[in-house]
């Protein structure tokens, strides 16, 4: 395995990218840009790089299915650092374009909720098509497969684009949040503001099945962050959970939850437990879930065994 080398969701000048060159290490690593997430992270299964940094969430589009579909199947990876990135969109376009001649108008399918709005205001008879990524549109741009690519700004220069428009985005505020992803190892010790990873698949559909899953959560005061369901490919009505929650493994409250999970369902992936990108804090929500209460109920038990449970 390359120790030294990451791959990303490329090709150069996507917000992965941008967003990758946030971490300290990335300015010691070779840093591979490839055609697609799934590429990404079978580079990571296959030992030719260490990690894979790919997107995971958007806060307006919500998950990015490619990633988690990937990693609720194939070989285990886990996640081991998260990075959020505000997003916003420039229009880049071929030197000399106007906004009259764009009849074409491309980026990657999780862009589009992001400018819908401003699309049909705009460019209201445009037509979209997909790109692999916001970056690769703005290859095709270049090459003349498209009239504009809505990518960030910095690509412009790298595809020999303009910006015919700055600061595109319906929804303000608009954060992607990306992970590195690498092989399982050991987890990370934990910082006091961490998220939890997993996916969680039900045995059988019955009334109350999920509501069974969410009370491993709520009875021990585990605040989840997202849940998701993705379909697992085995027929209509036959779901997995993409799971985050506050805390870590470590942690007796999170660490029993997945105990309970793992005693009531076929199939449970951990993901990994790693810092927060927004360095929040998470403290127990509900009393009688601190480490502290655990371990005073397990000295009771274990009195109570030798005949001194009073109290």
């Amino acid at each position: 395995m390359s120790a030294t080398r990451y791959t990303y969701l490329g090709p150069v000048g996507t917000f992965t990218e941008a967003a990758l060159h946030t971490l300290p290490e990335a300015a010691t690593r070779e840093l591979v840009p490839l055609a697609s997430v799934q590429a990404a992270l079978d580079a990571v299964r296959a030992g030719e790089a260490a990690g894979a940094f790919v997107p995971i969430e958007n806060s307006v589009e919500g998950a990015v299915t490619a990633t988690a579909d990937e990693l609720a199947t194939g070989a285990p990876l886990m996640i081991y650092r998260e990075v959020l990135l505000p997003i916003s969109f420039a229009l880049l376009v071929r030197p000399g374009t106007e906004l009259a001649d764009v009849k074409r108008v491309t980026s990657h399918p999780v862009a589009q909720p992001q400018v819908r709005r401003w699309l049909g205001a705009n460019l209201p008879d445009a037509v979209w098509e997909a790109a692999a990524s916001n970056a690769d549109g703005a290859r095709l741009v270049q090459e003349g497969q498209s009239d504009g690519a809505f990518a960030g700004e910095f690509a412009a220069p790298l595809y020999g684009l303009e910006p015919l428009v700055k600061d595109i985005a319906d929804a303000q505020n608009a954060t992607t949040r990306f992970v590195l992803v690498g092989r399982p190892g050991r987890v990370a010790s934990p910082t006091g503001a961490d998220k939890t990873s997993m996916v969680v698949w039900l045995g059988d559909n019955h009334p109350g099945a999920l509501l069974e899953l969410l009370q491993e959560f709520a009875v021990r005061g585990v605040n989840l962050m997202r849940i998701e369901s993705r379909p697992t490919g085995h027929g209509l009505g036959n779901y997995c959970f993409s799971i985050d929650c506050e805390g870590h493994l470590t942690e007796r409250r999170v660490g029993e939850t997945l105990m309970g999970l793992r005693r009531i369902c076929p199939q449970i992936r951990f993901l990994g437990s790693y810092p927060r990108a927004d360095e929040r804090g998470s403290t127990p929500r509900q009393p009688g879930t601190s480490d502290e209460d655990f371990d005073r109920a397990a000295d009771w038990l274990a009195r109570c065994l030798d005949g001194r449970g009073e109290g």
